[in-house]
């Protein structure tokens, strides 16, 4: 694999393709990544980078007069959400033998209001129902699908499944998205910690602990990874009467108010609890 570095876009062919339209050459290198595209200048109207390894369409900076993008024979699974704020101007992709899985994989081309010729032959989404009713509805200012013209019929007949809830409806149950994971993405964080309904009733069991073995039993079980109250709904002994919360050194600490906190009978509990602090 070669990293795509400034020096290899200054390296690589640049010419006047056929159309007419300025064209750089990045064919065939095996790049993984498209990154460092500000190195073009925004000097060209088609970017080549077909034949690489490249599973993910984005990393262009703002490129205001590039038109046309081929990337047939990658492996591209995703496409960058905000692919039409860089390239507003993209009026060609050709996809060709990529690895796109899902409809909704390709709602991000709906944003480039510019897109008119989009080419995903040999592609697995090809291969879904409503295929490319969905994208004449996806993207309506597109003229070309797969190198067939979209006619009017397949307009009226996208507009006709996808009016109204029903249509929306469907919309959203075929337009899901693969969960194809594309390394170096950010991987989703997931919440940690109890729910504010475990933290009540972690805050009703240490009210309820009159004893110190009550006491130790909640901190077990909290290290455990235990919630009392759900397997444990009762405790020994009464309600004791309300207790001042403080946090001292990482702990939760109840103070019955009704005692001299000066004298020697003052009692305190401790329940160790380092992520509580946090809530």
């Amino acid at each position: 694999m070669v990293k795509l570095t400034a020096e290899l876009i200054e390296q690589s062919a640049q010419y006047t393709n056929p159309v007419r339209d300025r064209e750089l050459d990045l064919r065939g290198y095996k790049i993984p990544v498209i990154e460092n595209m500000g190195a073009t200048l925004d000097q060209f109207d088609t970017i080549d980078l077909s034949d690489n390894d490249i599973r993910k369409f984005d990393g262009f900076p703002i490129l205001l007069r590039l038109k046309t993008v081929l990337l047939n024979n990658n492996r591209v699974v995703r496409i960058g959400e905000d692919l039409h704020e860089c390239l507003p101007n993209l009026e060609s992709l050709v996809l060709s033998n990529n690895s796109m899985t899902e409809l909704g994989d390709l709602d991000p081309l709906s944003n480039l209001k510019s897109l008119q010729h989009l080419s995903l032959l040999r592609n697995p989404v090809q291969s879904k129902k409503h295929y490319r009713l969905y994208i004449v509805h996806k993207i309506p200012q597109l003229r070309v699908l797969d190198f067939q013209r979209i006619r009017q019929k397949e307009r009226e007949a996208a507009a006709k499944m996808f009016k109204g809830k029903k249509g929306q409806a469907l919309a959203s149950d075929i337009g899901k998205r693969s969960k194809t994971f594309v390394p170096g993405e950010k991987i989703p964080e997931k919440k940690t910690g109890p729910s504010k309904e475990d933290i009540e009733l972690i805050k009703m069991a240490i009210a309820k602990a009159k004893t110190l073995n009550e006491v130790e039993r909640l901190n077990q079980m909290l290290k455990t990874g235990v919630i009392p109250g759900k397997e444990l709904k009762k405790l020994r002994g009464e309600r004791l009467p309300t207790l001042t919360h403080t946090f001292v050194n990482r702990e939760y600490r109840q103070v019955d108010p009704s005692l001299d906190h000066k004298s020697s009978s003052c009692v305190y509990i401790y329940v160790s609890l380092p992520w509580l602090v946090r809530l």
